[in-house]
Parts: C-alpha cells; structure tokens; sequence
C-alpha cells in the first residue's frame, strides 16, 4: 500500500493512502470524537461529531469518512471545530429525553459522555420534541425510539452483518426515525432477537427485556428452590463489567457472586453442553451411518434457528433436534435434579446467564416447555447479572474462587468452546471421531474449524467411516451465503455449525457494551480477545472430551439410559416453525453428501 504524509495538528505522520483522517488521527495518538462511527460497519458522516478543519477545503469536513492525501494538513480542535462540535450535541440534546439517572445507558451512554466532554452544561435549543410510544413486542429488545439519535449503527449491523434487514430509517425530516417499516413492532417483523442492535446502540434506543425484576423476586420467596445456570462465554466478559481487562476469565469469582446473590444452586451450562454433544454427536452417526437427512445443522443458537425459521424454511429437516444447552439443562433441572435431590419439582426456579437475548425468546418457545411449564424461566444476560452484582454491594474483584455445585455443574473443555464460533463442531468431533473411530482423536484442536473467517470448511478422514466434510459460519450473513450454497449444490457437507452472533457467544448481543472508541483503541477484534479467555479453560481442563464428562455419565446412568433413547427424545429433543414460504427445492446434488 502506498504511504503518504499529513500533518495533523502539526504532528507529521506516514499513513497508507486508504486511511481516512480519523484513523490517520487514532495513529497518530489523537482521539476525535465519534458518534455514527463504527469501525468496519458505520461510516457515513452522518453525526458530525468528528468534524475537523482541513486546510484549504471548504467548511469543516467529517473526519470518519475523509480520504488522507499527500501533504494533507488537520486541525482537530480549533476553536471553530470545538464550538461545531459542541453544537452538534446540544442539538441532539434537545430533541432527547432527559432521563439519564433513569436510563438503562446511564453512566455507559457515549452521548452523555460526548457532553460531558465537549463542556455541555445547558441546551440552548428548546422546542417540540419527537416522542414514541414503547415498543415492547419482542420478547428480546425493548425498542424506545424516543431516544433515538439517528446514528443508524442498528441499520448497519441488522442489514450489513447480519442481513436480516429489518431495522430501517423511516419517514423524513422532524419525524425521522429508525425502527421496522410500516409502523410494525420489532416482534412483529423477521427479527431474530440476536441484540447485535443492542450491541452498537450508542444510547438506550435499544435494551433487552429485563428480567432481573422477576429473578430478585424468585430469590426473595421462600417457596421456591432457585437454580441458576451459566454460559460458557459468560465467563470470558462478566469480567469486564467491573473493570477487569478484556478477556480475562472469572469463573470462579461468578460462582462465588452467584451464591452470595442468594441462588439454592449454582449448575453450569458446560455441564449440558457435554450433554448436547452426546445427542447430538450421537445424532450426526445415526443420520452418517444410517443415511438420514444431510448436512446436520446445529442448533443450539436460537438466533440462528428463528433466522432458519423465517429464510431457509426447507432447510428445517437438516436441523439437529437436540435442544440448546440452556434448554437441555433446563429440563433436566425440573426432571433429573428434583428427582435425584428429593425436591418438589414444582418448586424450581430455573435461571440461566447467557451472552445472547435471544435466549430470553427461545425458553418462552412453546416447544420448550413440558406440560405447559417452561424448561426455563428466566434468562439473564451478563449485563444483567453484573447489574444484579452491583445492586447487591457485592465486591466481584476480590471474591475469592469457587466452584459449581453437582451433579449439574462439572464440565470439559469441550464444553467451554461452545462459546466460540467453531467451537460446537470442535467439541462434537472431539466425540464423534472417538465413538467412531474406537480411538481418541490425535490433535484434539481442530485448527481449520477455529479463527473469525466468516465461513471455515474442513474435511475429516474419520476411520472405519471415510472422510467428513464439515463448516462453520458465524454471524447470520455468513449463515445465509453457506445455506444459498448448500441450497444451490454448490457445496456438500455432512454437519454444519452456526452461530448466530459474529465471533459466537463470546460477541453475543447480551455481553459487556464495547463502545465505538474502544473498538477503535483495540489491537484485535473484541471477540478475538474474549476468545482467548475460552481456548485458555479448555487447555486447562483435565477433561476435554464431553464422553469422558462423569456427571453426564451418571446422568445417562440414572436416568436418561443412553443417547437418544425414549426419555432423551422427550425432555432433550424438539421441532422447530416454518415462518416462510419453500421456494427453493435442495437438490438432489445433497445426495453426494452421503457416504
């Protein structure tokens, strides 16, 4: 790439030609402002917070989309620049609500920061305000529209990474605003609840639906015997909520806060991810060896699965019918765990902490329940658990290490890398080869299947079988290029893992916010560094396979007999909605798939 000379604030810097004057300034250890900007999703000038002067041009210029050129000269905070930049959010200020001690982004809403630094202590502008009405439709996000500013980050994400498009500028002028077309509510529409709109919302426009007020409520009653599970990539961000770095794991000390927040039992959803494997391990050799339906496509995200539901109806039979691991867990918590503690099954509470909101619509799913009462019936997200943390006065940082309770909270690693993308197929060949092959995988890290390519392929020679092709996507519009592939017969493959979020659950729409200046601040995408945390606790797992796991063992011993047995079927498997209309046939070229 060819390199060029500007000045910025009269500081020489040598930048490649394709930088634009933001980056050029971030390089050059000068932070401007931003608003709009999202690193590699949102750049359009839409904000005007990183207005500089450039010598020579016309009027201030928007810095986040301005090409460097040779020479090029910057001034980023004369007195011209700091007063158009201070207007700007006044401006923003005075049609949006005042209710920052209220608001679910007080003391993390980059609006309020952004006032704070550019000096803002009153709004000169007063008027009519532009005022909607709550969109509380979904089961997943709370959509208030009142405070939005028009950034336009949800559009990007929602249509550009995840390709779902169902979030979009509506009418013009005063009365502009960004929510589904045609007046429809969020839950109304194509959503997949996957909270990547949360996720980059720099204000409270967007949240997920709380449930920490029916939680507080389950602990504080006598009646009820609260279990709680947590995610494997909750423990590689909750960290982060209480100013640890990025990335570092905290096991132990979320154990530790979960008991003294009050919870009967603390489990640990690695302990039903090991369980996944094996119905769903034992899934993919019955369809392999007995010539069922290919590719098997995971389903334990249930953005993915709504996603599946609504654009790939024709493809809901290549679905695995294993449940998630939060749902798995949660029917055995009112099945398995009453039966074997004596406890009244009627008096569980069933709580899990995930990375994801969808999760909050997929236990309120009517195939995830038994008898009409839910497997679970609570999700916290890790945001909502740190709130919790912190509204108890508990000092997370100095907690001393504790472990999950039995019989449902021993794990492998396998179990942990769940929690990144390529991590679900990586445990289920850990398995699927050894059950097999009758000999244990050699290298247990699956290197092809790992890293953040957007669609990763690998084809296994697996003995006594032959080989296996598998594939991974993560982030939905990889999801949709894989399925047009498949669809098409461009591709075959045997088992296929999704993840819904981009890097997985380690960048679920439920984890710790990273603002648009730290993504801009971070050598490596944030995912990249959550991951580390999870590929570190499975290396430090004596156990790494989900068959070696003795608590799933004594599971399948004392209740559920064996893989997909009757009772496995029952509490562990489920169906899923077509929400679209079949419009493309999968070709018999999926046949070559077969051995």
């Amino acid at each position: 790439m060819e390199m060029v000379t500007v000045y910025i604030d009269g500081v020489e810097i040598k930048v490649p030609s394709d930088y634009t004057v933001l980056k050029a300034a971030r390089k050059a250890g000068i932070k401007i402002p931003t608003l709009c900007y999202l690193k590699d999703i949102n750049q359009i000038g839409a904000c005007r917070v990183c207005l500089v002067e450039i010598e020579k041009a016309r009027g201030l210029q928007a810095s986040c989309v301005y090409p460097v050129s040779e020479g090029l000269k910057v001034y980023t905070h004369t007195p011209k620049v700091l007063a158009a930049r201070k207007s700007v959010i006044e401006l923003l200020l005075s049609n949006h609500p005042q209710e920052c001690l209220t608001c679910s982004r007080s003391t993390n809403c980059e609006l309020q920061s952004l006032a704070k630094e550019m000096g803002v202590s009153d709004i000169p502008y007063t008027g009519e305000r532009t005022i909607h009405d709550l969109d509380l439709s979904s089961a997943s996000i709370v959509r208030d529209a009142s405070k939005c500013i028009l950034c336009r980050r949800c559009v990007s994400v929602c249509n550009q990474v995840q390709q779902v498009g169902v979030l979009g500028l509506i009418d013009r002028g005063f009365e502009a605003t960004v929510g589904p077309s045609f007046g429809h509510g969020i839950g109304e529409v194509n959503c997949t609840n996957c909270g990547q709109c949360i996720n980059v919302c720099p204000v409270g426009a967007l949240r997920e639906t709380d449930h920490t007020k029916r939680v507080w409520q389950a602990l504080a009653d006598p009646s009820k015997h609260v279990v709680v599970q947590t995610a494997p990539a909750v423990r590689a961000a909750l960290g982060e909520e209480f100013g640890l770095p990025m990335g570092t794991p905290v096991t132990g000390k979320m154990v530790a806060a979960l008991r003294r927040l009050g919870f009967d039992r603390v489990f640990d959803t690695d302990f039903s991810a090991d369980l996944t494997i094996m119905e769903e391990g034992n899934e993919v050799i019955d369809r392999l060896v007995n010539g069922g339906k290919l590719p098997v496509i995971t389903s334990c995200s249930p953005g993915w699965i709504k996603f599946c539901e609504h654009t790939y109806p024709e493809l809901l039979d290549n679905l695995s019918t294993a449940k998630s691991p939060q749902q798995m867990f949660g029917a055995l918590a009112k099945t398995y765990y009453p039966e074997i503690e004596g406890i009244d099954p009627k008096s569980i509470y069933s709580v899990s902490v995930m990375p994801c909101t969808a999760k909050k619509y997929e236990c309120q799913r009517p195939e995830m329940a038994q008898d009409g009462i839910p497997d679970v019936d609570a999700v916290l997200t890790t945001r909502e658990l740190g709130a919790m943390i912190r509204r108890a006065g508990i000092d997370f940082v100095n907690l001393p290490d504790e472990v999950a309770d039995a019989p449902m909270g021993l794990g492998t690693g396998a179990a942990d890398i769940f929690g990144v993308t390529g991590g679900v197929m990586e445990a289920a060949i850990r398995t699927v080869y050894e059950v097999v092959a009758g000999k244990p995988l050699p290298n247990l890290e699956l290197e092809p299947v790992r890293g953040m390519e957007g669609i990763k392929e690998a084809t296994l020679d697996i003995p006594n079988y032959g080989e296996v092709r598998v594939a991974v996507a993560h982030g939905l519009a990889n999801a949709g290029k894989l399925m047009d592939a498949v669809k098409s017969g461009k591709k075959q493959y045997h088992f296929i893992e999704v993840m819904g979020c981009p890097g997985g659950c380690v960048g679920g729409g439920g984890q710790p916010l990273v603002t648009s200046g730290q993504r801009l601040d971070l050598d490596e995408e944030y995912q990249v560094v959550r991951r580390k945390a999870i590929y570190a606790e499975d290396r430090g797992k004596t156990l790494r396979k989900s068959h070696d796991n003795p608590a799933i063992k004594e599971v399948y011993e004392k209740f559920l007999g064996k893989p997909l047995s009757e009772k496995s079927h029952h509490l562990l498997h489920t169906h899923y909605t077509c929400r679209g209309k079949y419009n493309v046939e999968i070709p018999e070229a999926q046949a070559a798939a077969k051995k």
